[in-house]
């Protein structure tokens, strides 16, 4: 009986991410019962597994009917697993009280290993941009490897850059992306983790965010300071001049606050404020979030008392 359900969940699980090869040795692999305690998350696993409300219906679903789908994970030393893919689920089962969870051991190299990892967590609908950055980056160079083992193994040996390039046209189109647009999710890994968390927040839009990758490290962290100075978010236009100002060696941190407080087009009939300039006006434990209701709230108070003074 036990049987028979691993194998229809063993044959669901191929059908969505793995090759026919890959599908007929899968029918020799066994579905094992392991703890979740000799379980490990994948090494640098790029993407977040978070107490959102999706994990919540997925731990809801695993206390009622148990893990569905076995996790994949591969051999460590000491006895131990290291999950390539379901990290979510085996998260959701130990938030569920369970102790143990159906897994499919199988022995694979690093590379194969991450291949697998990514193209499994990359079916799900929302990803975040850092999450797909550092996927495509990682599958990159597993290919990259894969490309290279192959050659060293066939005669007349191809050139680095001839292997480079077959791995960017391979995962573009197992990813359903442009090469280019590939190699512009990457370029966001170069960001520092506070601005690429405001391109996750959307409040940094993803073109001058890649743009802004080209920044140093240093002129990045000067940004952040820049943007809270002017409460202001670079445009295209604003974070491609940035962009030069730093490959010139002029982006100050005076030049990005001329930058960003230029009015922008859709701004002209706004009315800005520099935090300093309100800062001695409230408590210092007031976000700017705070500050901008009471402004409102004494605006409409004002508005108010106007409204029943008599008009002369």
């Amino acid at each position: 009986m036990f049987k028979k359900r691993a194998n229809i969940s063993l044959t669901s699980y191929d059908d969505l991410f793995e090759t026919e090869k890959s599908r007929e040795e899968s029918q020799l692999e066994k579905v094992r019962m392991i703890a979740l305690s000799e379980l490990v998350p994948f090494q640098n696993h790029p993407f977040k597994v978070v107490d959102d409300e999706a994990m919540l219906r997925t731990t809801e679903s695993i206390a009622q009917f148990g893990v569905l789908t076995p996790l994949i994970a591969r051999p460590l030393e000491e006895g131990r697993y290291e999950i390539i893919s379901g990290h979510r689920r085996a998260h959701a089962a130990e938030a569920a009280g369970l102790e143990t969870v159906p897994v499919i051991v199988r022995e694979m190299d690093d590379d194969a290993a991450t291949v697998l990892m990514v193209d499994s967590n990359l079916q799900r609908e929302n990803i975040l941009p850092s999450e797909r950055a550092f996927a495509y980056k990682m599958k990159l160079e597993a290919l990259k490897h894969q490309g290279e083992r192959r050659d060293l193994q066939e005669e007349g040996t191809s050139s680095q850059v001839g292997t480079k390039l077959r791995s960017d046209e391979l995962l573009a189109e197992q990813s359903g992306e442009s090469r280019n647009q590939i190699q512009r999710f990457i370029r966001l890994t170069n960001l520092i983790p506070e601005l690429l968390d405001l391109v996750d927040q959307k409040k940094i839009s993803f073109n001058p965010a890649v743009e802004l990758s080209y920044m140093t490290a240093e002129e990045q962290k000067e940004l952040l300071d820049a943007m809270d100075y002017t409460q202001a978010s670079p445009s295209l236009s604003q974070a491609q001049r940035m962009k030069r100002l730093s490959q010139e060696g002029g982006c100050s941190l005076g030049a990005m606050q001329d930058i960003l407080g230029e009015v922008k087009k859709g701004d002209l009939e706004r009315v800005a404020f520099k935090t300093e300039q309100l800062r001695k006006y409230f408590p210092k434990t007031y976000t700017t979030k705070q500050m901008q209701d009471t402004i409102i709230k004494l605006l409409d108070q004002w508005q108010r008392k106007k409204a029943r003074e008599p008009s002369l």
